[in-house]
């Protein structure tokens, strides 16, 4: 039986969606509530996640789901709070983890189909993305080849998942290919690409969340 969709489930993602795009807004005039906003974006998705937390099933999905959220917003912030460490190589951990944690919660609890053959797309996107970027990388090759392993490893396995959460990965693994351009080759991107990569990452983000939450939410759970 189709799951119904309450008010409140779709109430709850207003913010989210509203901060969202007030950011994506601010980026290209350099406003200053780009920097506040960004690090408003997981709290607030962590707010439908928290209040689904009673239906959700298997519970153990739950410190997934979070784990997620928290990494992710550890990476946004990485140069606000560690200044005094590299701001790249803290990104790349922190959303390296923050991928892991979705991976496994695609794995293990949310998967619905099996593995599109279609996927091998992403095995091909990793080979080329490490060809053309990789002699820009510097001392950083390793680090970004293992991070585009777990990127692709999320795009792919979302592909398991409710669609929403297979079109939120591949989402997520654009953000990050434009990301990579502008760090490894900035001569190269337009200015409009800066908020491309944060439009693409709210609305993989979500799309993750949101469709995670329609599959292992119950209704009538306790």
């Amino acid at each position: 039986m189709r799951r119904r969709i309450r008010p409140l489930d779709m109430i709850v993602w207003i913010p989210y969606i509203l901060v969202s795009a007030i950011h994506v807004v601010c980026l290209p005039t350099d406003s200053p509530l780009a920097a506040p906003t960004k690090l408003t974006l997981m709290p607030l998705l962590a707010v439908p996640v928290l209040l689904a937390a009673p239906r959700l099933r298997p519970r153990s999905a739950l410190p997934l789901l979070l784990g997620a959220l928290v990494f992710s917003w550890l990476g946004d912030g990485a140069g606000t709070f560690f200044p005094g460490a590299p701001e790249l190589p803290l990104m790349l951990l922190f959303f390296g983890i923050a991928h892991i944690g979705y991976i496994v919660l695609f794995l293990r609890h949310a998967r619905i189909r099996p593995l599109p053959w279609w996927t091998l797309v992403y095995a091909v996107w990793w080979v080329g993305m490490l060809t053309i970027l990789g002699p820009h990388t510097g001392a950083l090759f390793f680090a970004v080849a293992a991070y585009g392993i777990v990127l692709a490893g999320t795009a792919a396995t979302s592909a398991r998942c409710h669609p929403l959460v297979a079109i939120g990965g591949a989402f997520f693994l654009a953000s990050d290919t434009i990301l990579a351009f502008r760090l490894f080759l900035p001569d190269a991107m337009p200015d409009w690409t800066s908020p491309a990569v944060m439009l693409t990452y709210t609305i993989g983000q979500g799309l993750i969340i949101a469709g995670v939450l329609r599959t292992l939410a119950k209704e009538g759970a306790r």
